[in-house]
């Protein structure tokens, strides 16, 4: 005798795993560990290193540029040329390619590395934020509060990356790591009034797919806002606290 079971439509059971995953990084919601930028340093530059996938030897490469104080780093593996069969295919995301046109640039042969400054919003604020994995899902969000006279008739750019961090000597890589694992971007309008029943913010809240063989111990949330000119206006980045 089979169990009588609920007719409940894909979409809906897709909605709820969202709910559940979302929830994850509610404060409260959990007496675990809860993730977010929340007290931490604002970085006052966003370093990109890219690598191509081709390039066997560019992940160990002692020439690799460090990030110093006050430098948020990410690292980019774009797809190279031998698609599978590229030596660090296992780690390249088609992201990379996205983030690439967007900076106006070309795909790398070996390494592409820049740096920019974040111009400090004043007054208001970058938060990111996370939770814990569900099933093969991460909570995520990025909200810059209050929205600044600034972004008025402006179309920014927020980005949020989900990456694994890997301490400097992970598989010979003379520096550490913020391995992009998975990104959404968003367009924030300023063009567009605030209603009485909305919040003085701009928001965006997703749950992210985790990449296959990424460890969720080490995994977190780097997010930025860019203006149309591709200046970056705030970044962040979350930290885990354990109550």
């Amino acid at each position: 005798m089979k169990p009588c079971l609920p007719d409940v439509s894909p979409l809906a059971l897709v909605s709820l795993f969202t709910a559940v995953a979302l929830l994850a990084f509610v404060p409260g919601a959990r007496a675990q560990s809860y993730c977010a930028s929340d007290g931490q340093p604002r970085p006052t530059q966003l370093m990109e290193r890219f690598i191509n996938a081709d390039c066997a030897d560019c992940w160990s490469d002692p020439a690799t540029p460090q990030a110093g104080a006050g430098q948020l780093a990410l690292d980019w593996v774009v797809p190279g040329s031998q698609g599978d069969d590229a030596p660090l295919s296992a780690v390249a995301t088609r992201d990379a390619l996205a983030r690439l046109g967007a900076l106006d640039q070309r795909i790398p042969e070996k390494t592409l590395a820049s740096s920019r400054p974040v111009k400090e919003l004043e007054g208001t604020t970058l938060r990111v934020s996370h939770g814990l994995p569900v099933a093969d899902y991460l909570g995520a969000s990025i909200e810059l509060k209050p929205i600044p006279a600034a972004a008025k008739k402006q179309r920014w750019t927020a980005w949020l990356a989900l990456v694994e961090t890997l301490p400097a000597g992970t598989e010979g890589s003379p520096v550490t790591r913020n391995l992009v694992r998975n990104v959404f971007q968003a367009t924030w309008d300023g063009h567009k009034p605030i209603l009485k029943t909305e919040q003085n913010r701009f928001f965006e809240m997703r749950s992210m797919n985790i990449a296959p063989g990424s460890n969720p111990s080490r995994l977190g949330v780097i997010g930025w806002v860019e203006s149309e000119n591709g200046q970056v206006l705030a970044a962040a980045q979350s930290h885990c606290v354990t109550p």
